[in-house]
């Protein structure tokens, strides 16, 4: 049992809540292996979960995590390749002290990283819990240790798929055909698992694999299906085979992005309101949480279902932590991530598209039925970015111009200003010189493209 000083080293790729860098800059074996030393010195953890995604960086940066954790006196149980929620999942069921997986997500190939939390898969509060973890990764003057071990979970996700089919109620689902697009990420062994426990209980679905097989060179590109251009191979595969449902995921499976009989992508935030609903049915009155960005289909439909609305910054950390402070039932933002209470409060891409089947085999209607008067109703822009060589001068000219006939301000996340008959909000990039911008009105489309326009010009200067 002895020490260790690496000497010191500044850690950069620490973001607001998780581990975003780029390899071979500011992430590598090295930094790896201190933030996993650094994690269970500071923690004091006795186990730590560790998964990782499909990337061909990420069995070495895992490797090294590893080796720092059980340094640090951590006995580690390895996932493998599993998805974020897989690690999440096991944190909570498991009562361990911590959880990391190492992925990046839907970055740029040459990215990696690592999400991070503590016990019962609660992320790390980014003021007072990561900056201890930091400052000893940095330094790299770790204490003596006595050496943990390294144990293989083997039925980790047969136990994990149990869980995930325990979300839907088999007995109620009509027969369907569902096209699933993985994008050569880290979602297709996962998926086949909880089809196989699926089928195991008679459900009667068919499902149309496209793009499954873990492929790290991503021959089909980044899993991002929030890209527009990345969506036209689903839409095409649910036109072909005539499916019922299209279901997308990102590299680490944990965002879930739907595609309706007709082939067309739906926006997140008409997900968010629909599945919030849809939680209201079975709980009244519960508390429902998302994201400031597109908020009047959610707002309303909560409403009408006889919810409570609750606002939260964006970001996982952000929703986790609002969820957990008001016990709501379910979060979720425009990005397509999904947040349940008894999923440790989560985010989850397999949790949404089994509670969508149930949905729709209940309501006997399609997606596109459930929701076209909804996106009449609500129309939105979506998220458009722009970039701006001065960001800040360009949304302070920006507010300058509207604030006067605005009737409400919000900066819990950017900006949104409010109209009545519409909104915007406006946020800035932490991490490049770009803009986003999204605009919503009450039942006018044509308002939201006039009005879109008239920001674009202003942001453009």
């Amino acid at each position: 049992m002895t020490g260790k000083d690496l000497g010191r080293r500044e850690i950069t790729c620490f973001k607001a809540y998780d581990v975003r860098g780029e390899l071979g800059k500011n992430l590598d074996a090295d930094v790896a292996y201190r933030i996993g030393r650094a994690f269970a010195e500071v923690r004091n953890a006795g186990r730590v979960v560790v998964g990782r995604d499909s990337r061909e960086s990420s069995p070495e940066l895992a490797k090294a995590l590893i080796e720092g954790l059980t340094d640090g006196g951590a006995d580690v149980l390895d996932l493998g390749l599993a998805g974020t929620e897989e690690v999440y999942y096991h944190t909570g069921a498991l009562g361990t002290d911590g959880g990391i997986e190492v992925t990046a997500s839907h970055n740029p190939i040459n990215y990696n990283g690592m999400k991070i939390v503590g016990q019962g898969s609660a992320p790390l509060d980014p003021a007072t819990e990561l900056p201890p973890i930091v400052e000893l990764a940095s330094s790299g003057a770790f204490a003596a240790r006595e050496k943990g071990s390294v144990s293989d979970y083997g039925h980790a996700r047969a136990d994990y798929a149990r869980a995930m089919a325990d979300f839907v109620d088999v007995a109620a689902l009509k027969p369907m055909k569902i096209v699933v697009n993985a994008g050569n990420g880290t979602a297709g062994p996962t998926f086949d698992a909880i089809a196989a426990e699926l089928e195991r209980r008679g459900a009667p679905l068919t499902f149309v694999r496209m793009h499954h097989d873990v492929d790290s060179s991503f021959p089909n590109g980044i899993p991002n299906p929030l890209l527009d251009e990345n969506q036209p191979p689903t839409v095409a595969k649910v036109k072909a085979e005539d499916a019922d449902l299209g279901v997308a995921w990102d590299g680490d499976f944990d965002r879930c992005f739907f595609f309706d009989e007709n082939g067309r992508f739906i926006p997140g935030e008409y997900i968010v309101g629909l599945l919030g609903a849809a939680f209201l049915e079975k709980s009244p009155g519960e508390k429902i949480v998302h994201d400031p960005r597109v908020i009047m289909n959610t707002r309303a439909m909560i409403g009408e279902a006889g919810g409570e609305a609750v606002v939260s910054k964006t970001g996982h950390a952000f929703i986790k932590r609002k969820m957990r402070d008001v016990g709501a039932i379910y979060g979720g933002e425009m990005s397509a991530h999904h947040y349940f209470r008894d999923f440790y409060y989560c985010d989850s891409g397999m949790i949404p598209w089994l509670l969508m089947i149930e949905l729709l085999s209940r309501k006997g209607k399609t997606l596109a039925e459930l929701l076209e008067e909804r996106m009449r109703l609500y129309p939105s822009s979506g998220e458009t970015n722009y970039t701006i060589t001065d960001p800040d001068a360009a949304i302070a000219r920006l507010i300058r111009a509207y604030e006067p006939q605005a009737q409400g301000r919000d900066d819990l996340d950017g900006v949104s200003l409010d109209f009545g008959a519409w909104r915007f909000n406006l946020r800035k990039s932490n991490t490049e010189p770009v803009v986003r911008l999204n605009v919503e009105a009450d039942g006018d489309a044509a308002l939201v493209a006039e009005k879109q326009a008239e920001l674009a010009a202003i942001l453009k200067g």
